[in-house]
């Protein structure tokens, strides 16, 4: 063989290797069917307050919704448990089949990883949004049970989120009024964000669950704090000695009548009660959701006895 066979030879040799390459990329990019969306977990999703924020902002409550099936819910809670307990690989091939994507990134805020898992878009099967801080151990569970209807307990959310390292936040996907109410997460055990909330409520880990209200409701009270139909421990006490002492006019429900905002029909607060696990019950008025600084005290408040 002649030494210019030999060049094309071996020219020939790197094309077959490149192009193998390309099909195997090609291969797992382009995974996909009716039932599976692509779960790219290298790419970056950027500001994750951002894409909440737009997520909430996209729900209606004329959407389709359907609750998930036991199995379906099983499957996905696998998948969810999967990512917050590390084991990544595994856990999207649970939650890609049910439509989830699947999305890491790191906050240009705190500067720690985070993983997002976003339901299907435009489908009954709006499932949920989960955000988890992947930097530290699982501490805190922030529930957002009413996007785009109590207007910006989403963007609370991640500000607390942010405040305490190894929090999981969940956000429903769908709209409360969604489908006659079969939407409203907070006041039904049968979905996703129910299912999850149990999970790790389970592991005894604080809950921490996040409305709105409006200020003539309850005049004079910038926030009601419940343990929901459970008795207030000591957390829940701090927490609202913190949120007082931070300047908030705060409505007590084991101590006074703060009407009908103490969250006693909350299912993820009636699972927390009868399994002893802590749950805050946390309405806020529209003032204060308006209002940076003060919602920012709210946040450091609430953060600050978490963190204990």
């Amino acid at each position: 063989m002649t030494e210019s066979t030999r060049r094309k030879v071996r020219t020939l040799w790197v094309m077959a290797a490149l192009l193998a390459a390309v099909g195997v990329v090609v291969g797992i990019s382009g995974i996909g069917s009716s039932d599976v969306q692509s779960a790219d977990v290298s790419r970056p999703t950027g500001d994750p307050a951002d894409r909440l924020r737009g997520l909430a902002a996209d729900l209606s409550e004329d959407a389709s919704y359907r609750p998930p099936t036991s199995a379906e819910r099983k499957q996905a809670i696998a998948g969810l448990t999967g990512l917050i307990d590390g084991q990544l690989p595994r856990a999207t091939q649970d939650l890609m089949p049910l439509g989830f994507t699947v999305s890491d990134g790191t906050d240009p805020v705190t500067n720690r990883r985070y993983t997002l898992v976003v339901n299907e878009p435009d489908s009954d099967r709006a499932w949920g949004v989960y955000l988890i801080d992947t930097s530290a151990p699982l501490s805190l569970v922030v529930e957002v049970p009413h996007p785009n209807f109590d207007l910006g307990t989403e963007r609370i959310g991640v500000d607390l989120f942010r405040q305490v390292p190894g929090s999981v936040l969940l956000m429903s996907g769908t709209h409360r009024r969604a489908e006659d109410g079969a939407g409203d997460v907070a006041h039904r055990n049968d979905s996703l964000f129910h299912a999850l909330a149990v999970e790790l409520g389970s592991r005894d880990i604080p809950q921490v669950q996040l409305h709105g209200f409006h200020d003539k409701t309850l005049e004079g009270t910038d926030i009601v704090i419940s343990p929901g139909a459970g008795e207030p421990n000591p957390l829940v006490r701090e927490t609202a000695d913190n949120l007082a002492n931070a300047g908030l006019a705060v409505c007590r429900a084991w101590s006074k009548d703060c009407g009908k905002l103490e969250g006693t029909r909350n299912q993820q607060g009636r699972n927390a009660a009868e399994n002893g696990t802590v749950f805050l019950h946390v309405e806020i008025n529209r003032t204060v959701r308006d209002d940076n600084a003060m919602s920012s005290r709210l946040v450091r408040a609430i953060a600050d006895a978490m963190k204990k």
